[in-house]
Order: structure tokens, then sequence, then C-alpha cells
């Protein structure tokens, strides 16, 4: 029970790994459309990090979707400087795994992005998806400007309100601004793509997000 309490406790900075200053080594191309997978990026698009799970399955939601330049997996949200996938799943980094999503606003909207997130998860759970327990599986949004801040905060509301009306309980996403955004490794990025039958333990709760409709009050 104290080990299983620890795993769902997340970690202050004192207490995580020291980490290391060498950032990770990473393909230079996305390994399904063969964009630039760290960056630069084209002038024009925008940033977005998610948390939702084991993000395997978490990124090839949104590498599937149009107007999507890029993804990476990586770790976010925590105090560690470049982790390694063993450390983040050990508990002490602080960090959750998380899914960087460089899209055209062009062709796609950030609005578009918060409902494929909230609908590919249970973002009741708090410190686990499904049977991934652990502080690296909670559900996060992290922002990068006021208007994702708003827009991220609003959705909340909306689905809050779809879910406990299917009796779900209490949103447990954590959204602020983006911290830090630490690559995985080279085996983690599109994963799925590679191992088309690796495991996914992507799984929502049914409900639909109504994208951009106005708050009740």
């Amino acid at each position: 029970m104290w080990s299983l309490r620890k795993k769902l406790e997340i970690r202050p900075p004192e207490q995580c790994l020291p980490g290391r200053a060498i950032k990770m080594r990473v393909p230079e191309r996305h390994f399904v459309n063969g964009h630039a997978l760290a960056g630069p990026y084209p002038a024009g698009l925008e940033q977005a990090v998610f948390g939702l799970g084991c993000f395997w399955g978490a990124e090839r939601v949104f590498w599937e979707m149009p107007g999507v330049w890029t993804t990476a997996v990586g770790y976010a949200g925590g105090s560690t400087p470049n982790p390694t996938y063993e450390e983040a799943c050990s508990g002490q980094t602080g960090h959750t795994e998380a899914v960087l999503v460089v899209f055209d606003p062009e062709k796609t909207s950030y609005d578009a992005l918060l409902r494929i997130f909230w609908e590919s998860h249970d973002p009741t759970h708090g410190m686990r998806q499904g049977n991934d327990v652990g502080t690296q599986y909670r559900s996060a949004i992290y922002t990068f400007s006021p208007e994702q801040a708003r827009a991220a905060a609003e959705s909340r509301e909306r689905y809050q309100a779809g879910l406990a009306a299917a009796g779900y309980g209490a949103i447990t996403t954590e959204i602020r601004d983006a911290p830090q955004f630490y690559f995985a490794e080279d085996y983690h990025q599109q994963y799925l793509a590679k191992n088309p039958r690796g495991y996914c333990g992507l799984g929502g709760t049914g409900v639909s997000c109504p994208v951009g409709a106005p708050v009740s009050a």
C-alpha cells in the first residue's frame, strides 16, 4: 500500500532524480510524414502539448489528424532534466508522458486538438489510464499562450458537464503554462507506426466533447 501511494504522488523537486544536461538524441525526421521532429518548424505553425496516458497511442491519434505537421513523444511537467523512460516510469521525475503536436492553424484548430484530447482518454482517472498506473500517466494540457489556456479551461468546463451527465466524476486534468518538453528516446518516437501490433492503452469514455460551443453559466 505504501509503495502504491508513493507511485500516485508527484514528488517535489528536491526528491526527484538529478537527470542530466545532455539532451536525448532523436531522429531528424518523423517516421510517418518525414517532417522535422525536433525543429526548426516552418513559420506560422503552432505548438501544443498533451498528456493522456501511454504516449505511444496518444501520439498516433494526433499524427493522423489533418493539419498536424509533426508530432513527438516526451516527458513534461516534472523536475528531472532530460530523463530516460525508466526514470520517468520510476515516479521519481515528476513528469508525465506527453505528446508534442505541431500544427498548422490554417488547416486545423486548437479546439479540434482539444476535442481529440478529451475524447481519447478518461480525464477523471487521476494518476492512471486504464491498467497503467502512476504519475507518468496523468492527464495534462500544457499551454503556449493565453488563448490556448482560455480554450483549454473552457473546453474542460464543457466536457465536465457532459461527463457528469454520463455519470463520471470530476476531471483531474492538469492545465498550466507549457514547461520544458524533453524528447523521449528514439525507439518511442512514432512507436505504433514502427510496431503496428504494439501496445496501445488509449481508451476514451464515449462522451463527445462539444468543440467551440459556448460555456453555460
